[in-house]
């Protein structure tokens, strides 16, 4: 698999505050506690050790063994949960949520980063063991984000009403979308082993949390990815000091706040805005925020409601209904996980960023933020093209405007550039603004105005040019343009909107090794890489 890179900044669709991050710009340093570096591993290891005591690991292993019972589980992942009973054996973490059939194609990128960054601190630290952790986004609840992949360009959709928390929803109703999904896969082994997926994982387990477990320990159990279902009532309870800490005294909306006005002073945007109360009242079938209101607390939308003791009462009975948002979520991953690292997109890091402060506030430590692997795959075919067409890696990236316009010059027998041309207006219009000033001022803007309809000019036949050029060249304007279509379907990159099994129909099971093998996660770069 021959494999390139580029920078995150070069291929334009990364934000400022990903790009400086990378770049360990000195005013972000606040934000977050240690970049990840291999060697600064070291001192996250020892702070952890520090404040992660055994009976969370004991508890913690009950649960995955309670979760894992009725699963086919390799003997790595169970080495794996085993291993977490031990003070040497630490975490790195991603999660995502309950997309149908994983959802975009950066799902397997995430898994395949986490994988991949415990594999290389083992080796680095060989005294302590690394466990690559899942975290599923269970308790979430907005259907309209999950419930649909697309497919060669077509959306796949599961349509049906929702309440309450993602993971409980029944899988009724997707009998319909597997044979909508079966007719559009074709014929083959691929396209055959792809059904047997959805028809495992949707078909035959009763709830969402339980087919998107089933799915991703079948793609990535072989090398010991342990799955957290989090919406578990003895998790919760580890957790209970600090959602208790939260209805008292609702410090995170104070500390996040804080930040967010430091972020802001940065000139970076927000990602969320923190509540009064950072926690859901979940049942079966609801999910409604807690919040406060002249001293009663209510769940919003329903006649529920405590006195304060009466709250901190029912949450020390029913710690499983208590469930924190976008917020606190992160606080209780790393309060019930040995966790070193968590592994997320450009969005997921530039909330994290917004957290570190109530982190201190509730004494936990602050883990390591590494971006997650970023991929463009193609096959040979593709590869083959875009040399015979002379495109670049870099080029492939630039928008489809810019894309055309770059290579339309570059393959013309004529010259549509008049960068040159507006450069030499430009100073002989020096001259005249000189000449202006010495005999009469007032023509300075009478210059200025001919300087800009001359350049308006300029641009506007190098345009007209430039268009009738394309006309000349439609066919390979056609070639080009359907090429990096398919490497960036709908003008985004192919991680944010293709399905795995567009690929896993092309390269079966060849996928998954290939990107264990191919990704580096602590190298930050954009992985170009050739199936």
């Amino acid at each position: 698999m021959p494999s390139d890179c580029i920078s995150f900044k070069d291929t334009g669709y990364f934000s400022k505050l990903i790009c400086d991050y990378l770049a360990e710009a000195e005013m972000l340093k606040p934000l977050y506690n240690r970049f990840p570096k291999l060697e600064n591993f070291k001192e996250q290891i020892e702070e952890k050790s520090t404040s992660f005591n055994q009976e969370s690991r004991t508890v913690l292993v009950d649960v995955l063994h309670e979760q894992y019972k009725n699963t086919e589980t390799s003997k790595a992942t169970l080495d794996n949960i085993e291993a977490l009973t031990n003070s040497t054996t630490f975490t790195v973490t991603t999660g995502h949520q309950l997309n149908l059939f994983t959802g975009p194609l950066y799902f397997l990128h995430k898994i395949v980063s986490t994988i991949n960054l415990a594999k290389e601190l083992k080796v680095k630290y060989p005294k302590h063991n690394v466990v690559p952790i899942y975290w599923m986004a269970s308790e979430d609840h907005d259907f309209e984000e999950i419930n649909y992949f697309n497919f060669k360009g077509k959306k796949i959709q599961w349509n049906r009403k929702s309440s309450g928390a993602v993971g409980a929803l029944n899988t009724e109703g997707l009998e319909a979308v597997f044979q909508t999904f079966s007719k559009e896969l074709g014929v083959g082994k691929n396209a055959d082993t792809l059904r047997q997926f959805f028809k495992s994982a949707y078909l035959e387990h009763d709830n969402l949390a339980d087919a998107t477990k089933y799915l991703a320990n079948k793609l990535f159990g072989d090398y010991g990815l342990v799955i957290v279902e989090a919406n578990n009532r003895e998790l919760k309870r580890l957790f209970v000091p600090h959602i208790e800490k939260e209805l008292k005294e609702q410090i995170s909306e104070q500390k996040v706040l804080e930040t967010n006005a430091k972020i802001e002073a940065l000139d970076f945007g927000i990602q969320v805005n923190p509540r009064e109360i950072n926690l859901f009242y979940i049942t079966e079938r609801l999910r409604e925020r807690i919040v406060l209101k002249d001293n009663v607390y209510k769940v919003l939308n329903t006649t529920i409601s405590w006195s304060k003791s009466e709250l901190i009462k029912h949450l020390y009975e029913v710690p499983e209904r208590f469930s924190p948002n976008v917020i606190l979520r992160p606080l209780y991953q790393e309060v019930i996980l040995p966790n070193l690292c968590y592994i997320g997109g450009g969005g997921e890091l530039a909330y994290w960023f917004q957290l570190k402060s109530n982190f201190e506030a509730h004494n936990v430590v602050f883990p390591m933020l590494l971006l997650r692997n970023s991929v463009l795959i193609k096959t040979k075919q593709q590869a083959d093209k875009l040399k015979k067409l002379n495109i670049s890696n870099k080029d492939v990236f630039l928008k489809r405007e810019s894309f055309i316009n770059k290579k339309v010059r570059e393959v013309s027998n004529i010259d549509i550039d008049f960068s040159e041309q507006i450069k030499y207006l430009k100073s002989q219009f020096e001259d005249l603004y000189t000449l202006a000033k010495q005999t009469d001022v007032s023509f300075v803007g009478a210059v200025s105005a001919q300087e800009k309809k001359q350049i308006n000019g300029l641009q506007n036949l190098e345009k007209r040019l430039l268009t009738a050029q394309k006309r000349k060249l439609k066919d390979q304007v056609a070639r080009m343009t359907l090429l990096q279509n398919e490497l960036f379907p709908n003008n985004s990159l192919q991680e944010r909107n293709a399905n795995f099994s567009e690929l896993y129909l092309e390269f079966g099971t060849e996928l998954i090794p290939q990107l264990i093998k191919y990704l580096k996660p602590l190298e930050g770069q954009f992985s170009i890489l050739e199936l």
